[in-house]
């Protein structure tokens, strides 16, 4: 089919969506890379079942991979999608409401049958009918017998070969949207390629055949380009919240001199963490996959106490059960970093499901008085950034530090520009090797003026042995102490020196005009739909401003002046209204209006511009 026409787009929303044993996840990615490779601007937002393994052509079981990718930096993965390839009527039933009007729907046709019909919960037989799908691009090319049928030479039995189909619907979606498929055909030989040569001959059979019945197809007469996106200069690569993160604490240990160690156990949405160091041996990276929780993070204490960069990661269950040693590292006043990795709650609640309702656990959930410096990422790629800082923080500051990320932006994807280390800063923790001059014996816990942080003496230096521990100490000395006035001196220090945190970090940052109508305010992972919504009501004319949160405890200064400055405030978080109401104990005299959201999924830019429209016209 030589006849077909190109029509280029400012950007592209694509949905993948199919049981859990259907390669989903794998297809949007190499997607999404093949993207990214070709210079779009590219966002993703990997969305899968809580069951290890929900019944298969179930609604439950539908796993989804959707890539938002354009011609521009991309924010968001999308509210809604321009092409659904739906692997089931299942997918096809689980993902109608994302479909934006006049979508394309590819959906295998083999399994149109009554059982897997009836499996999905339709009540009639003509699932497009009941979802009133009539006015949609559909199309239904039999992606199973196709698979096989292209196969058919291959010596591998009928499972084998229908694993292949995710790659046949992948070479029909690189088709349709003019992509190369040398990128899957590299991924492809090098995973596969010396150990299973014959999966890897088939994968590529498959994405190639899908490709080739795309071309010669007049259902896809009308094709789409996305041009490369405007970039700053530099090197990108494709990388999740959850690497970014890793990377962030690596480039932390360099940049201090301490050696990295991380004790985890593994824990949704937060184990790619502690994989990914556990990958960097060769970079002097220490990894223990503890038995559980606790032995996590005090593995990663006793390796503070020893002179490492410290670092445990966890979700919020894990957090909970961290609690108490998170208490022992603030009265020991060590450094050591500790990832939430926030999903839905309570209890395991939606375990692959994102949200931000470990604020107030993250702030305040510790026995007695044990202030936390608390800062959070907002973005799959500044993960790395915030993790970086919270390992400055923890180190020159001598206090634990709680970073919190989600599963929205960890497992979710972005370019990011590869930074050159000689742009970040130096980390210098507060080592001594010797007694000062004035000292007769060691003093642990006499501290610098300027951060109040006390010093890192380690193990086996001489003369500087000395007594740490969960009981409270003598404010010089580091001996125990019950004195009720030495603890109340210890109580004030200790919450002194967080709170000096607040001169070492940015003053806070507006997006827009710092007086106006109306303040949006977010923090953490709802940047990019916030910062989108209010992009696009300013180039309406509309007075909106957004102010958005990285650094939680200690905020940053400037902060009051912001809020002076706007006739309405609304904070919104996907939760049901914890930072608002952290903002209200902080600053009083102002109202605060709320937009909350508890479903396991991010906002959309919709009901975002809704609602501040709501209030704007109020």
């Amino acid at each position: 089919m030589e006849n077909r026409n190109i029509h280029e787009l400012n950007d592209v929303v694509i949905r993948f969506s199919g049981d859990s044993g259907d390669g989903m996840q794998l297809t949007g990615t190499l997607f999404s890379d093949t993207a990214a490779l070709a210079g779009n601007g590219i966002s993703t937002f990997p969305d899968y079942p809580a069951e290890i393994r929900a019944p298969q052509g179930t609604v439950s079981g539908v796993s989804g991979f959707q890539v938002h990718f354009g011609n521009r930096p991309v924010s968001t993965p999308g509210d809604y999608c321009d092409t659904l390839i739906a692997m089931n009527p299942a997918a096809l039933k689980a993902n109608a409401r994302w479909l934006k009007k006049s979508a394309t729907i590819i959906i295998d046709g083999d399994t149109l049958d009554e059982k897997s019909i009836a499996r999905a919960g339709y009540k009639t037989s003509d699932p497009f009918k009941e979802l009133n799908l009539e006015g949609y691009n559909i199309i239904v090319p039999d992606i199973t017998s196709l698979t096989r049928e292209a196969l058919k030479g291959l010596d591998l039995d009928v499972k084998s070969v229908t694993k292949c189909k995710n790659m046949f619907a992948l070479g029909i979606c690189l088709f349709i949207y003019n992509r190369p498929l040398d990128h899957t055909v590299n991924y492809l030989n090098t995973k596969f390629g010396k150990k299973k040569p014959l999966i890897a001959e088939a994968n590529i059979l498959a994405l190639k055949a899908g490709y080739n019945y795309a071309h010669n197809t007049h259902a896809f007469a009308d094709t789409f380009d996305v041009k490369p996106a405007t970039l700053a200069p530099g090197k990108y690569r494709n990388i999740s919240g959850n690497q970014a993160t890793a990377w962030g604490f690596i480039a932390a240990s360099e940049k201090s001199g301490r050696p990295l160690f991380c004790g985890s156990y593994p824990i949704t949405p937060a184990t790619v963490i502690l994989e990914e160091l556990a990958k960097q041996k060769d970079l002097g990276v220490k990894t223990v996959q503890a038995e559980d929780e606790i032995a996590g993070i005090c593995t990663s204490i006793g390796a503070a106490f020893a002179g490492n960069f410290a670092v445990t990661s966890t979700s919020g269950p894990g957090l909970s059960l961290k609690s108490e040693a998170m208490g022992l590292a603030v009265i020991a006043e060590l450094p050591l970093v500790i990832v939430d990795v926030q999903r839905g709650g309570p209890s395991t609640g939606l375990p692959t499901k994102t949200e931000q309702s470990d604020l107030k656990q993250a702030l305040w959930g510790r026995n007695g008085e044990c202030p936390m410096a608390v800062i959070a990422g907002s973005t799959p790629s500044d993960c790395f950034h915030y993790a970086f800082m919270a390992g400055k923080i923890a180190m020159e500051h001598m206090t634990p530090v709680l970073l919190l990320t989600d599963g929205f932006i960890a497992n979710g994807s972005q370019p990011w520009k590869i930074p050159s280390m000689a742009e970040y800063p130096e980390i210098v923790p507060p080592i001594v090797d010797k007694l000062d001059e004035d000292e007769e014996a060691f003093m642990p816990y006499k501290r610098d003026e300027k951060r109040l942080a006390r010093r890192w003496a380690l193990p086996g230096t001489p003369s500087l042995e000395h007594r740490i521990g969960g009981l409270e100490k003598d404010f010089l000395k580091g001996s125990v102490s019950h004195d009720p006035t030495n603890h109340q001196r210890m109580v004030n220090i200790r919450a002194a020196k967080v709170a000096r945190i607040a001169d070492f970090i940015p003053r806070q940052e507006v997006f827009g005009d710092r007086e106006g109508d109306l303040l949006v305010i977010g923090w953490g992972g709802t940047r990019g739909h916030l910062q989108s919504a209010v992009e696009q009501l300013r180039a309406e004319g509309k007075s909106v401003s957004l102010c958005h949160f990285n650094y939680i405890h200690p905020l940053p200064h400037g902060v009051r002046e912001i809020l002076a400055g706007f006739r309405k405030i609304v904070v919104c978080e996907l939760n049901s209204g914890q930072f608002a109401d952290y903002l209200r104990m902080n600053f009083q005299e102002f109202t605060y209006e709320q937009f909350n959201k508890t479903q396991g999924l991010p906002f959309t830019t919709v009901e975002l511009k809704e609602k501040f429209n709501e209030l704007l016209s109020e």
